[in-house]
């Protein structure tokens, strides 16, 4: 059994320093540096966040060119994988953005741009439904940072208040029918308990080290503070988030 090197037992931990996770890394940091040097299209929040959602060549088993993802290192069954996302922050993080409004921008320097993965806005309305039921997240960080270089930021125990929240309306329909039911109230008033009631934490980590969170756990970025240490390319972490077979799962699995 991998054992986490921390773990609060409120839905993360994190793992390793592991030198096949540390191989993982430095093969995806060779990619994504290349990957970053032609890319002018994917930046955000005024040019310091590269969201790059399903950026990295990796393939199905999650391996870089000839080297393998670490599944030995990790308390996960090995399972198909999509491309890893490549999150990458800049000094500044965040800035104003023509495609965001001011009070986006507000939230995601007051809280982080706290959220809950697989709600999806959907028009009109902008309305959200639950249409992409991962099976947990996993970040793996790709280069040397100080913690202050916007780290992943988590609420303790939050995934508990978001799955009673939404399975206190989803259970009123029958759940075949729970990715077409919007959940949009009901998951800002649960947002706005975890932060009344969660403690929020950072979670600055290492290559060689990997974070998982719980599917179900309210997350973010912390803004980049003043001063933070990092390579020229910015704070670089891959993300990979398997889908579950339903929202059913996705809402009752333990």
């Amino acid at each position: 059994m991998v054992a986490p090197i921390r773990m609060a037992g409120q839905g993360w931990a994190v793992y390793g320093p592991d030198p096949r996770i540390a191989a993982w890394a430095e093969a995806a940091r060779e990619v994504s540096l290349g990957l970053l040097a032609a890319s002018v299209a994917d930046w955000r929040c005024g040019n310091t966040w590269f969201v790059g959602v399903d950026a990295l060549p990796n393939g199905p088993d999650g391996a870089v060119g000839d080297v393998a993802f670490p599944w030995v290192a990790l308390p996960l069954d090995p399972e198909p994988l999509h491309p890893g996302q490549l999150s990458v922050m800049r000094p500044g993080y965040p800035q104003p953005s023509p495609s965001e409004s001011e009070a986006a921008l507000r939230f995601r320097v007051a809280r982080d741009a706290a959220h809950l993965d697989g709600l999806l806005l959907i028009p009109p309305g902008e309305r959200r439904y639950v249409k992409e039921p991962h099976g947990w997240i996993l970040g793996l960080p790709l280069n040397q940072c100080g913690p202050d270089a916007s780290p992943l930021v988590v609420w303790d125990g939050s995934h508990e208040v978001m799955r009673a929240a939404l399975l206190d309306v989803l259970d009123q329909y029958p759940a075949h029918d729970w990715d077409e039911v919007e959940v949009t109230e009901t998951y800002k008033a649960a947002r706005r308990r975890v932060f009344d009631t969660c403690q929020r934490v950072e979670l600055p980590a290492r290559p060689g080290e990997a974070t998982l969170i719980h599917r179900l756990m309210l997350h973010g970025v912390a803004p980049w503070t003043k001063g933070a240490v990092a390579p020229p390319e910015g704070r670089m972490i891959a993300y990979f988030r398997p889908q579950m077979a339903s929202v059913e799962e996705w809402l009752r699995k333990v």
